[in-house]
């Protein structure tokens, strides 16, 4: 899962918001993490969301739907469409509309600054000042999105028109989103029952 479906299935409040997103920048056992509770909740959450999720057949199938000359980046490209397929079908998950949700998450993150490691912040203050979380509902900024991850990647990359993958079979990766989502919602509603001790005790796998 990408930004948006981490946000919008991770707790509301300003701390956790924040872990949902840091989830993909930092390491190491969640109840060790020199961050506020509420923060380690939403990390320890993210990385409980991406096992289920890189597990989950519907989201394998989704990958298999990704041509040879790409497949070593499936996940990622997968993780995007979601992202898009979330913003596009947005009024079914949630009852405010997403350009309101994406403003209030951008002052939850841009609020906290101070919590947030280098790398993160350049990330977060991109995603505030291009409206990432809203603009992945239309195919053109996506495809400006994965052209221009393809270009930090260190090393040459077939992702340059990754898009396409998308497009040639939209309404099967549309099938297999619409499918996964109400499965990852009863899980993190489960997972949701484990976040204060996950995060303070060090009990929980993470």
């Amino acid at each position: 899962m990408n930004f948006l479906a981490h946000l919008y299935l991770g707790p509301q409040a300003a701390e956790p918001a924040l872990g949902s997103v840091l989830g993909d920048f930092v390491k190491g056992p969640v109840p060790t993490l020199a961050l506020p509770v509420g923060v380690r909740e939403g990390i320890w959450l993210h990385r409980r969301i991406d096992g289920y999720t890189d597990q989950h057949p519907l989201v394998l199938r989704s990958k298999q739907r990704i041509s040879p000359l790409r497949r070593r980046y499936a996940g990622i490209l997968v993780d995007m469409y979601y992202d898009h397929l979330l913003a596009r079908h947005w009024s079914r998950f949630h009852p405010e509309p997403l350009d309101g949700y994406a403003a209030g998450m951008y002052r939850h993150l841009l609020g906290q600054r101070e919590l947030m490691p280098e790398r993160a912040r350049r990330v977060i203050e991109l995603m505030a000042e291009h409206d990432w979380l809203s603009s992945y509902a239309q195919l053109d900024n996506l495809h400006g999105a994965v052209d221009n991850l393809a270009r930090r990647l260190s090393r040459e990359n077939a992702l340059p028109g990754g898009v396409a993958e998308l497009e040639a079979d939209y309404a099967g990766f549309e099938a297999d989103f619409l499918a996964f989502m109400p499965d990852v919602q009863a899980f993190v509603a489960g997972e949701f029952l484990r976040l204060p001790e996950a995060a303070s005790k060090g009990t929980a796998k993470a």
